[in-house]
This record gives C-alpha cells, sequence and structure tokens, in this order.
C-alpha cells in the first residue's frame, strides 16, 4: 500500500539527480498525516541541500520523532563515541539517538509511530555504520509492525558491481556493529537495495518500502553527478576521503596515522617514524599490478587530534585520478603492507576502542570480515599481490544482489 501511493514524475536532463526525499517531497503520500518517525541526519537534504527533516515539515509531513545514527544528529560527534538522545535545534523535535543505549528503536520509540522512514547519505562500505543502523531499523519495524519506508540515495562510489571487492564477512567469528552481515567491503549498492536484500534473504519479512532516486545511473559516481559534496561526518569531508576510505579505513588498525586531524583524512598514511620517499616509491612500482591511475606522493603533516596529535608525521597521500578503475580496498592493504614491509621494527597493529567495542581488540578482523587477518600481511611481499587478487574478488556478489536492484 505504501508503494502505491507513490507517483514518480520523469524527469528529461540525465544528471538531474532527484534523491529519495526528493520524489517524495514532489507527489506527497496518502500517509503524510500519519506520525512519522525519521531517521536521519544533518547531511541528508533534499537536491537543493535543505535538510531533510526541515523540508519535510515545512511540506506538510506529521514528523514526530527523530532517530539519529554515530556521529549524531549534526554530523560531528567524533568517530566511535555514544551519542545521547536530545532536542533537535532546528525543528525542536525529540530525537532519539541509535548510536548510544541501544543501536535499534524499542518497542516504546514506536509505540506512538505509524511510519519510520529513513533518510541517510552512506558512504557505500560495509563499516560504515549508518548501513547497520538501517538493518536494526529494518529488524525493529518487523517485529513491532511498523511500516518502513527508505528514502533512496546514490552510492557516492557508484553502483558499478564489478568494482565491488571483498572480503565478505564471517558472520560466524566477525559479525560486529561495523559489519554485522556477509556482504563485501565495498558493496556497489544503495541502502535501499540492501534492505531489500536483507529483508528478503534473511526472512525479516518488514513491511519496506523503496522510493527510488530518478536519474541516477550504477556507473555514476557523486563527482559526476554534483560538485559539491556534504560531509557525511567528521572524517569525511569531501569526495575524494569517501573514494579512499573503503581502503584507507584499515588504517585504524595500526599505528600509523589514517589523516583524522587533518584536512584530507582517509587520503593520507604516516607517522613519525615512516621513511616517506621510500613507501612512495615502493607503492608506485607495486600498485599498477592491483588498480591502475593510483600515485603516492611523500608528504610532512602534523594531526591536531588522533594518532599523534601535535607530532610531526611523515607519511604518503595518495592520488586515485580515475575513480571509474580505482580498486580502493585492494590499494589500502597494499599500501599497510608496504608499510610494515619497510618498518618492521616500528610497525605494529593496533586496538581501536569505540562505544559499540570498548576494548577495540580485533579491530582488523572486524573491518576485514575474516579471522586472523593479520597473517594475510606476513605474507612475502611478492606474493601479496595474489593474496589481494584471492580476497578481493567478488564473483558471486552480482547474482546475489541482482533481484534486489533498483538501478540499470
Amino acid at each position: 500500500m505504501w508503494e502505491r501511493s507513490l507517483h514518480i514524475p520523469l524527469l528529461t536532463t540525465m544528471h538531474n539527480i532527484q534523491f529519495g526525499i526528493d520524489v517524495l517531497l514532489a507527489q506527497p503520500p496518502l500517509w503524510r498525516s500519519k506520525r512519522i518517525g525519521l531517521v536521519t541526519n544533518h547531511a541528508a537534504t533534499t537536491n537543493r541541500f535543505v535538510p531533510s527533516r526541515l523540508a519535510l515539515l515545512q511540506a506538510g509531513f506529521n514528523v514526530v520523532k527523530l532517530f539519529s545514527p554515530e556521529h549524531g544528529l549534526d554530523t560531528t560527534g567524533a568517530d566511535g563515541h555514544a551519542m545521547y538522545n536530545t532536542i533537535d535545534k532546528l525543528t525542536q523535535l525529540p530525537v532519539i539517538s541509535l548510536y548510544g543505549d541501544k543501536l535499534g528503536p524499542s518497542q516504546e520509540d514506536l509505540s506512538d509511530i505509524d511510519v519510520m522512514l529513513f533518510d541517510i547519505p552512506d558512504v557505500g562500505c560495509r563499516f560504515y555504520t549508518y548501513l547497520w543502523t538501517m538493518s536494526h531499523v529494518l529488524e525493529a519495524c518487523a517485529a513491532f509492525k511498523t511500516p518502513f519506508i527508505i528514502a533512496d540515495r546514490p552510492n557516492p562510489l557508484s553502483g558499478n558491481l564489478a568494482l565491488a571487492e571483498g572480503p565478505l564477512l564471517d558472520e560466524a567469528h566477525c559479525s560486529s556493529f561495523i559489519g554485522r552481515w556477509s556482504v563485501p567491503v565495498k558493496h556497489s549498492c544503495t541502502l535501499g537495495e540492501l534492505a531489500r536484500y536483507f529483508n528478503s534473504t534473511r526472512g525479516i519479512n518488514c513491511e519496506l518500502a523503496v522510493i527510488p532516486c530518478i536519474n541516477w545511473q550504477r556507473r555514476l559516481f557523486y563527482a559526476d553527478w554534483n560538485p559539491s559534496f556534504v560531509p557525511l561526518s567528521p572524517a569525511i569531508p569531501g569526495f575524494e576521503s569517501a573514494l579512499l576510505y573503503p581502503g584507507l579505513c584499515f588504517l585504524e588498525a595500526t599505528n600509523c596515522s589514517e589523516g583524522r586531524g587533518t584536512a584530507v583524512p582517509f587520503r593520507i598514511a604516516g607517522a613519525p617514524w615512516l621513511q616517506a620517499a621510500a613507501t612512495a616509491e615502493l607503492f608506485n612500482d607495486m600498485i599498477p599490478a592491483i588498480s591502475k591511475n593510483v600515485y603516492a606522493r611523500p608528504i610532512a603533516f602534523t594531526p591536531t587530534e588522533g594518532k599523534f596529535a601535535g607530532q610531526a608525521c611523515n607519511g604518503v597521500m595518495i592520488h586515485a585520478t580515475d575513480p571509474a578503475s580505482f580498486l580502493p580496498v585492494a590499494t589500502g592493504w597494499l599500501l599497510i603492507r608496504i608499510i610494515k614491509f619497510l618498518h618492521p621494527d616500528s610497525f605494529q597493529w593496533a586496538t581501536y576502542p569505540t562505544h559499540v567495542n570498548p576494548a577495540g581488540t580485533k579491530h582488523l578482523d572486524l573491518l576485514s570480515g575474516i579471522q586472523h587477518a593479520e597473517t594475510l600481511f606476513d605474507t612475502t611481499l611478492p606474493d601479496f599481490i595474489h593474496v589481494l587478487k584471492q580476497q578481493m574478488l567478488m564473483s558471486d556478489w552480482p547474482g546475489q544482489i541482482q533481484p534486489h536492484l533498483l538501478y540499470a
């Protein structure tokens, strides 16, 4: 009944992309007057950059309660830090945190809600937690018989399934809030598509509807359709950080800086002890076997927070000049293997404490989705290219997800 109430207008401009929220606002549905709970944050805007929650209220939608993911409603919360219930200054609506005392809405939270609406932009990577907030809301809506509607958004890293990268997650040993279920690290799907996939394949059976975007094609990256990037969280301030994030985020599990506390998070790697020129040279020699049009250059930087805050670091910046052929996960793994090879006495694996993993243990396993992932990085450097190709291959994923795709 929820999908049938939507009329989707046709647009003629190829890249005049309308998000699901724009489609919803253009043709308000019959349930506009119902009591609506909205899962959102400040990165969720219309294609004219109006915050979604404000646009809905201005259009007469009866939004009565907000729910926020990691980083909070305003997207400024530090990585991995618990967020708490609050009042939204923009709308004066109550905000229930889904990254604090609980990760999904309770029965009490949904008791005065007729419809749950979800509108949060994602980065397209398994360990970015907005995906798993969606999964908890999906399960809660199924359990408490609340219709769940997702206003879909493009994957900023494109929907090209040929660029999906593993490994797939081992649910028996590596399930966590940075990866609950078995999807690739870089999945090349929208959250709406993944919701349809989970709802069907996991037997969740939620009353789910997805409002598709208009004019987005799977081959398109964020930079192809919008030159102005809305930051998704404190460490994803721009498209290049988003593009490199699925690979350089693995640096979290090491004693190397991933660039937090700089203007270029997830675009650099470094430490006070790192040999910048040697690292860049070896990386540039080896990366063509994995991904074309990718380059490293030596840099110096001083983080203002995070690892090595206030300390001068040597490092490398990664430049990927052709997103359509770039494999970020393999790139990040190769960079870490090279750093480990060149700095055997300095490089270490590290814990990464967060609200959902206070001890910070097994972080590499949880990021990669495989047990004892550190042993892969003990492979000799020449053989590591084979390891990468074996671990990243996702030949079965396009067939698994195909029935649930919404875009060509």
